[in-house]
């Protein structure tokens, strides 16, 4: 059994350059740490292979390359460094035209984004983020979505593909914590999209020009406004069962 001892291996630097955006586009791959994240992505057909400690018990049928300790702590984020890393190539988009979609305009926080991506499997609701938005490879985005990154149906479009979707019949919905109408008032959901803003500015102007209409969520006056994960996922909640 072949084990990478050296930081400076050719592998190993190659390995961690896809930390890195750049790098991530060029390859159309990214990194993931942790056997449960790791089974996901193998499950989900996108794993190609894996980085494991010398003498762990991991068996996964794909490409292996074995480690000393010292190695996976360089290449891990983690505070508390894994077992094993991963290597999975992006996921496949899709055209959306599904009956229930979320367009996220602009979130910058990759917590937030992580979370919103695995309530969107949760409640079924298929999920379109803006270009500008935090990349969905970051690995905060990564750990958050719990694996739910592989199985979501998600594709990074721009405002263009929102105006497409309205051009061909669907009804366009901003959030405003001030104005609109209470999300428990929707009494149908076909053909629509919800549109969540950025965490500071909300939704940007010239996408407010496109929406049909405003909802917002009713809550507690003394509260001016909620986390963007949290309020996403109160929508898709209420929204989940509407058709």
């Amino acid at each position: 059994m072949n084990i990478i001892d050296s930081i400076d291996n050719k592998k190993i630097k190659e390995l961690n350059k896809l930390r890195l955006k750049k790098y991530r586009d060029i390859n159309d791959k990214f990194l993931i740490e942790g056997i449960h994240l790791v089974e996901e992505a193998y499950e989900s057909g996108y794993l190609e292979e894996i980085y494991i400690l010398q003498h762990s018990n991991i068996n996964i049928d794909i490409k292996t390359t074995y480690i000393t300790e010292k190695v996976m702590k360089h290449i891990s984020l983690l505070n508390s460094p894994t077992d094993v890393i991963g290597v999975a190539k992006k996921i496949e988009e899709k055209e959306i035209l599904s009956n229930k979609i979320m367009y996220l305009d602009s979130i910058q926080d990759p917590g937030n984004l992580g979370n919103i991506i695995r309530s969107s499997y949760a409640f079924n609701m298929s999920l379109i983020i803006s270009k500008d938005s935090v990349d969905i490879y970051n690995d905060k985005v990564i750990r958050a979505t719990q694996g739910m990154l592989f199985k979501s149906n998600l594709s990074i479009k721009d405002i263009n593909y929102i105006k497409k979707l309205k051009e061909l019949g669907y009804r366009i919905y901003g959030t405003d914590v001030k104005k609109g109408i209470s999300i428990k008032e929707i009494e149908t959901f076909q053909k629509s999209v919800i549109i969540i803003g950025n965490e500071g500015q909300g939704i940007k102007k010239d996408i407010k020009k496109i929406c049909d209409e405003f909802i917002y969520i009713d809550m507690n006056k003394d509260c001016d406004s909620l986390n963007v994960s949290v309020a996403a996922s109160i929508i898709m909640y209420e929204l989940k069962d509407i058709i």
